[in-house]
């Protein structure tokens, strides 16, 4: 090794060493100056020899050119939501849910930390390198933003292995955030150059990850905490704690106020406790997280289709201001749900600027005996969507009257119906320009049939020229149609009648999302598309019974789905878009039956395949991959250094194989 090589090494040493101190440990070791100067010297040396710079390099955080758009990027494991308790009765009762979930009345050990008001990210590294990151996205599929993610200076380029050797594959998951100092130093920034201000830090943080240029985001004062795995391979954890404490091991920086704790007593102490702390903490959160601690645990409880069913959020009560409700309109969503909505005298409730608030349903209305004029408490449920909690009485005018949503719609003036059974009324015309703009909107986004150039404004005149009255339409647009428009020329005319053409071949997912299904998202269209093999009309005909008896398809989205084709209309647009010329890729269906019903779990560090390959080879023989071993398990596939679904395997006397042996049966 030569001298400067040895230089270089020494100075992305040191570098990496103070990030860590700085960034895991709270511990810094030298100041600011003193930091900047070792980065200028490796810069320096690495200009004068190029031949020695690497990818995980510090200099390397900023330096990529520019983006025309984000790529994306399919999440190995989805990266799943968690479900909501509002009240603190609700985490008592999700543990009493995991008990009976485990069969046991001992206490359960979780992991509590603070719920952070940021974006969602996940990292990826492969043999101790980071090679690519993503956003949450839908779950299943994210932006990829790894130029973004390399600014930032808490995540490291590569694993520190002096403690603990890296995995072949390890994915973090973490959230991304700006510090509340950093925050206010950022909008002073902002002003001071004429832009305008940050909302709040979660929005900073937002726009910052998606800068098309990393050079911006590098100057946004962003940070990290990570807490959750995705995939690994080559390692296995028995605890969620043991998983943590490798990440610090290896340079993630992890949340100090994480504790363990082991009844839903602690749980709601805890919670209650950070609340109170919430405004001085240097960052913003909204609430707290309890996840059961052993992996062994969390496989035998496993996952809804959208969370896991061993973890929970506790959502704090939101920060409330008082404001005056100047109108109340009715506004019609996609599926022609009538929501009242409050136009208040703009106020600030957290860090938002807030002019509406959402009064959902006219029974809503008349139990919190909401008025125009009125003086009412307002909050942003969950932090995020505003709500009026409650009028305040003693300032009411005594003029006010009762409000009452009107019988006709405000968008096409047919009649509201609203059925015995349920809350909200709606808006039954399907030609009703109000639905149908969000209908469209909705079918030709980027997650649907991602039809390039349609957006909000086309739509709007597309529908005002009563153009598109319903989705199939689109279809039947011609150049004629489109050069008629405001503001549109022959090129853009062209693009879009391409584009049109494009979005004709599609997928029976997305499709079927890009349908508006009640409760069909992009996951369970994907799950639906496995299941008829991409045979719409064999869906179309699909009984309650038929759906149910796929997994992960419940009886209330079993329900909507058969409703919504009970609707001969909705038939008969589908059919008109298939006669238009819309064609549904093939999905191959099963290459054998021989593992036909069965179900098989894959554990451990496997080398004859991937854990993709492993799940496609499986259900490509009529069988289901499943996370989790339980007594419905079938077989249970060992791959090197497999850990507790071995173990729990064993226990049940479930058949346990070689990937060889797997290999064998599928052949």
């Amino acid at each position: 090794m030569t001298a400067i090589q040895k230089q270089i090494d020494n100075l992305r040493k040191q570098l990496n060493d103070h990030n860590y101190q700085y960034y895991v440990l709270d511990d810094p070791h030298v100041s600011d100056s003193e930091y900047d100067q070792l980065f200028r010297d490796l810069q320096t040396l690495e200009t004068d020899y190029p031949d020695l710079a690497t990818e995980d390099s510090p200099t390397r955080r900023v330096g990529a050119e520019p983006l025309s758009a984000f790529g994306s990027t399919t999440h190995r494991m989805p990266m799943l939501s968690l479900a909501n308790a509002m009240e603190e009765a609700e985490l008592h009762a999700f543990d009493e849910r995991t008990k009976k979930g485990l069969d046991t009345e001992n206490n359960i050990e979780y992991m509590a930390e603070p719920k952070l008001d940021g974006l969602a990210v996940e990292l990826v590294y492969e043999n101790g390198l980071f090679t690519n990151g993503s956003t949450r996205g839908d779950g299943i599929i994210g932006e990829n933003i790894t130029q973004n993610l390399k600014t930032i200076l808490a995540i490291p380029l590569s694993l520190r292995t002096n403690k603990l050797d890296a995995p072949t594959l390890l994915e973090v998951r973490g959230e991304v955030f700006i510090p509340k100092d950093g925050f206010k130093k950022l909008n002073q920034n902002q002003e001071k150059e004429g832009l305008a201000s940050f909302a709040n830090p979660r929005n900073a943080a937002a726009g910052s990850l998606r800068q098309l240029d990393s050079k911006i985001t590098a100057t946004r004062p962003l940070s990290i905490f990570c807490y959750e795995a995705g995939t690994l391979d080559g390692i296995s954890f028995s605890t969620h704690d043991s998983f943590l404490t490798a990440l610090k091991a290896w340079g993630f920086p992890v949340n100090p106020e994480i504790k363990k704790i082991k009844n839903s007593a602690e749980m709601i102490s805890f919670h209650q406790t950070l609340e109170k702390r919430r405004n001085t903490l240097p960052y913003e959160i909204d609430g707290t997280v309890f996840k059961v601690n052993s992996s062994s645990e969390r496989n035998a409880l496993g996952i809804r289709s959208r969370s896991p069913r061993w973890a929970i959020a506790g959502k704090f009560k939101a920060q409330q201001v008082t404001t005056v409700v100047n109108d109340i309109l009715p506004s019609i969503g996609r599926t022609g749900a009538v929501t009242p909505v409050a136009k208040l005298e703009p106020v600030n409730v957290g860090g938002v600027v807030v002019t509406n608030a959402t009064l959902h349903n006219q029974d809503e209305i008349d139990r919190k005996d909401v008025r125009i004029g009125d003086t009412v408490l307002i909050q942003r449920a969950g932090d995020v969507i505003p709500e009026v909690v409650k009028v305040i009485m003693d300032k009411r005018s005594k003029n006010t009257e009762a409000y009452q949503l009107p019988k006709e719609c405000p968008a096409c003036g047919h009649e509201v119906f609203r059925p015995e059974d349920e809350a909200v009324a709606r808006c039954q015309n399907l030609s009703c320009p109000a639905q149908v703009k969000g209908r469209i909107e909705h079918f030709v986004s980027k997650t649907a049939l991602d039809i390039d150039g349609f957006g909000e404004k086309l739509v709007d005149q597309l529908v005002n020229k009563k153009l598109i009255l319903t989705v199939d339409d689109i279809f039947k647009l011609s150049y004629d149609d489109l050069l008629n428009l405001e503001r549109m020329a022959d090129k853009s005319a062209q693009n879009i009648l391409a584009a049109i053409q494009t979005g004709k071949q599609t997928t029976f997912a997305r499709f079927i999302y890009a349908l508006g299904i009640r409760n069909v998202g992009v996951h369970i269209s994907k799950i639906l598309e496995q299941a008829f093999t991409g045979d719409i009309e064999k869906f179309i005909s699909a009984s309650v019974e038929n759906l149910e008896a796929i997994d992960e398809v419940g009886p209330i989205v079993a329900e909507t789905i058969t409703k919504f084709w009970s609707d001969c209309t909705n038939v008969d647009v589908v059919e008109s878009c298939l006669s238009l010329g819309i064609q549904l890729e093939k999905v191959a269906g099963p290459k054998s039956n021989i593992l036909d019903g069965k179900t098989i779990v894959f554990t451990g560090a496997l080398t004859q395949f991937s854990r993709n390959n492993a799940k496609e080879m499986t259900e490509s023989h009529g069988g289901r991959a499943s996370g989790s071993v339980s007594k419905k398990t079938d077989y249970v596939v060992a791959g090197l250094g497999a850990g507790s679904k071995l173990k729990k395997a064993k226990d049940l006397g479930i058949p346990v194989l070689t990937e060889e042996e797997f290999l064998k049966i599928i052949s």
